[in-house]
């Protein structure tokens, strides 16, 4: 059985045509049963169906048909991502040009936000990993710009046609029969998956600015030029456009050099012994494949795991101008559908090491909290009715032991170690970044 699944492992690693792979000619006992749990919570694909492209392998990168992936749209949007020149529509003039959406997405915790909520405009400080960012107390707390849900990642945003907890950006697909919800949602109705309506829509949500003035002002004529000439100059420097740049970027960030993406090409020291006992967990009793599958281990649906919420702390604060009611039903909050009720995007598992906060609420702090939690089945949240909860919930019976192995997968693993191949040196306006403020600098070294 050893020699036949390292030969099944070689053809399916060879249909992928994976250059210079190291394949290895024999396989431990711990290989043979992950490559069987492989195939079949693949439905028999195999290694390959987790596979993360390159990140500029644009064919195999899913895409928005309405916004095709260039090089030229990539290399812009991974400007403006980053640049803090965005921050330009502030209800505080004295803040204009401190903030991006990078503030709230900083690499230095994996593209996760790096404190338990995130804080553009209104906010001060980045700390070493984000997690020193505050509240500005010159600014009135209701007009800090929040949000009423933890930032995930932008992490394998291309394995997803919606956006946000509860899913409503988004126009195709998974968002068919949510019509009557999309009255402020304009790009939905042009027919835009989730990313794109995101980088639209956050641009009004967190105050950036992209007009002809920006772009002149910050020296991007020639890179919008570049990357929109086939739309007219009437058209080209808008809030649009910087949006698909954005976006297309944003589906080129894949965390494709972690080590268990190593190991499905065929490296099988990429993983140590304890991390592959974890990935048979994962991929087997702990259930955990039933809605973290394929290439960024998620599916597109929405589940119930009774997470809590923020609990109006400094660390998670919400503005009384939210409906938080609704938010705290998340997919049920956008859809109005009962059934949706307390249910929430799955989210991507890679480089959960750098996140610091857990679950939509950031109510866990460590990785082993949530496995625990999940294993464990007792919801924290007393609004999520028993009904609502995943069948996953509290049924997979982990001992301490496998517990710490699924966690040690899941930290390590599933961690790209360079993300910084993602940001750029400098942006056009020379400003700091991912934020501008003066303790900002002062803690990310710009002054």
């Amino acid at each position: 059985m050893k020699v036949f699944y390292a030969l099944v492992l070689v053809i399916v690693l060879s249909s992928c045509q994976t250059e210079n792979a190291n394949y290895e000619s024999y396989t431990s006992d711990l290989d043979d049963e992950l490559i069987t749990n492989l195939i079949n919570a693949s439905n028999g694909v195999g290694t390959s169906y987790y596979l993360l492209p390159d990140s500029d392998d644009f064919s195999r990168i899913p895409q928005d048909p309405l916004n095709p992936i260039t090089a030229e749209k990539v290399a812009l949007g991974k400007l403006l991502l980053h640049e803090t020149a965005l921050g330009g529509n502030p209800k505080m003039d004295e803040m204009n040009g401190q903030y991006t959406c990078a503030t709230c997405h900083p690499v230095a915790s994996g593209f996760f936000s790096g404190r338990r909520q995130g804080i553009g405009e209104g906010g001060i400080g980045f700390g070493v990993n984000g997690e020193g960012r505050t509240f500005n107390t010159e600014m009135p707390l209701d007009s800090v710009d929040i949000q009423a849900v933890r930032p995930p990642t932008l992490l394998n945003l291309a394995y997803q046609d919606v956006m946000l907890w509860n899913g409503q950006f988004g126009g195709t697909g998974t968002n068919a029969g949510t019509e009557a919800q999309w009255d402020h949602i304009p790009e939905n109705a042009e027919g835009f998956q989730g990313v794109e309506v995101q980088a639209m829509q956050g641009q009004l949500e967190h105050r950036l600015k992209v007009n002809e003035e920006f772009v002149d002002s910050y020296n991007y004529r020639t890179m919008f030029d570049a990357a929109f000439y086939n739309i007219p100059q009437s058209e080209r420097y808008t809030r649009k456009t910087a949006a698909l740049a954005i976006a297309a970027f944003n589906r080129t960030i894949l965390a494709n050099q972690a080590p268990w993406q190593e190991y499905l090409k065929g490296d099988l020291e990429a993983l140590n012994d304890q991390q592959k006992r974890g990935a048979n967990l994962f991929f087997d009793k702990g259930l955990c494949y039933q809605c973290h599958n394929g290439p960024a281990l998620k599916d597109q649906e929405f589940h119930a795991f009774g997470f809590g919420d923020f609990d109006g702390s400094l660390e998670a604060m919400v503005l009384p101008s939210i409906d938080f009611e609704s938010v705290k039903k998340g997919r049920g909050g956008f859809t109005q559908n009962p059934d949706d009720d307390y249910k929430f995007k799955t989210p991507t598992l890679y480089n959960l090491a750098d996140a610091g906060a857990f679950g939509h609420g950031g109510t866990f702090s460590t990785i082993r909290e949530v496995v625990e939690y999940k294993n464990n089945g007792v919801a924290q949240s007393a609004e999520v009715p028993s009904t609502q909860l995943a069948s996953q919930f509290g049924s997979s019976n982990l001992t301490s032991d496998e517990i710490t192995d699924l966690t040690a997968f899941l930290k390590d693993a599933l961690r790209d170690p360079d993300l910084l191949r993602y940001v750029p040196n400098t942006v056009n306006s020379g400003n700091c970044f991912p934020n501008n403020d003066e303790q900002s600098r002062i803690d990310l070294g710009c002054n």
